[in-house]
């Protein structure tokens, strides 16, 4: 049990609030839409966001989005936005895993994947909105 506290613990102090403020921000821009609550993680969870994201990119990548039902119907917008994205071009080890946005295990993989959406969305010529991001470098004297 320590060692899962232990897990977890790092995997919290991990998390950027600066990165999940672009991503955010960057969501928003993409499908028009203000987040449903101020909580990123919960906003998240269901992946009814992240299935609309892929279709502002791509339109039709993710063909049905549950909006409501029971926790596995809404789980499975997660695997639906994970075949979009890889079938998009983001690398299948930039992918998180369904648990880490669903449960809410590791929502800084999820931050870095919709990064990851955001570079391969550039390369892919999409002309909407860019995520904004300065990231903080080590000042050595």
């Amino acid at each position: 049990m320590a060692l899962d506290r232990a897990v977890k613990d790092k995997i919290f102090y991990k998390q950027d609030s600066e990165q999940e403020k672009a991503a955010r921000e960057w969501i928003e821009a993409v499908t028009g839409e203000r987040f449903p609550t101020d909580d990123y993680e919960e906003a998240l969870h269901d992946g009814i966001i992240l299935c609309k994201l892929m279709n502002k990119l791509k339109p039709g990548s993710v063909p049905k989005i549950h909006t409501q039902g029971c926790s596995i119907k809404l789980r499975e917008n997660i695997g639906l936005f994970q075949n979009a994205a890889r079938a998009y071009g983001v690398n299948a080890s930039e992918v998180f895993q369904a648990v880490d946005c669903f449960d809410k295990q590791n929502i800084q993989q999820v931050t870095l994947c919709i990064f990851a959406l955001n570079r391969i969305a550039q390369k892919n010529n999409f002309n909407g909105p860019k995520l904004k991001y300065q990231t903080k470098l080590p000042v050595y004297d």
